[in-house]
């Protein structure tokens, strides 16, 4: 049975990846691992991803490794490359930064033509992610503020309509399909389904069926 440790910045994130974890591989066994002191220091500035940033992630993974983690998943996608750098360290295990697998699904995504709308309630994933794309990927991006403020204040409805309202405008940009760039925001995946009729990519399930398939025989 596969030990696979979540790694979390944001307590937001943690219910969501539960959630599809119980839906999709309820079999496999997870360890929580929350400091939400990472997301709150990047966005505050205090100095970026900069080396501290990279072992303060270091020390995360290696605390799960050797708790027996068979696999770790990040689920904040705004540090893509302390993460890289973490997969770089243990190439013995998978090791997936929270919208890989996302990214691969919605880039990928048979048929599709036109640009992919992305967008985000934490302003430095807008800064970090949209490199994470193939080469010729056409982008719309959106900041939904407020999103993020109102699921901290335990407004999960007015979370999810700002960021419906975003991915309506998104379509009056052409986009033919939307990627919800946070764990945190899969929630808001229906009311945007609703809003815009496209099809609606959200980093955990996909997250999950790409970690399941990196381990078959757990």
């Amino acid at each position: 049975m596969a030990r696979i440790a979540l790694i979390h910045a944001l307590v937001h994130s943690m219910a969501p990846v539960n959630e599809a974890f119980q839906r999709l591989w309820p079999e496999a066994r997870l360890v929580n691992l929350l400091d939400d002191s990472l997301s709150r220091d990047l966005a505050e500035g205090r100095a970026g991803l900069d080396e501290t940033m990279h072992q303060r992630f270091e020390t995360l993974a290696r605390y799960a490794v050797e708790g027996g983690a068979q696999a770790i998943l990040f689920t904040c996608s705004a540090f893509g490359p302390c993460i890289e750098r973490v997969a770089r360290q243990h190439p013995g295990i998978p090791v997936l930064k929270p919208n890989e697998a996302m990214i691969e699904e919605a880039a990928g995504q048979a048929g599709q033509t036109g640009p992919l709308g992305l967008i985000a309630t934490f302003a430095p994933t807008l800064q970090s992610m949209p490199a994470e794309f193939p080469p010729g990927t056409e982008l719309r991006t959106a900041l939904a503020v407020g999103a993020m403020e109102a699921l901290n204040d335990g407004d999960a409805e007015v979370h999810d309509t700002i960021i419906a309202i975003h991915a309506r405008r998104l379509t009056w940009e052409g986009c033919t399909r939307v990627a919800l760039a946070q764990f945190s925001m899969a929630r808001a995946r229906a009311a945007c389904e609703t809003s815009t009729g496209l099809p609606v990519f959200t980093t955990v399930d996909s997250a999950v069926r790409k970690m399941r398939a990196l381990l078959p025989g757990a």
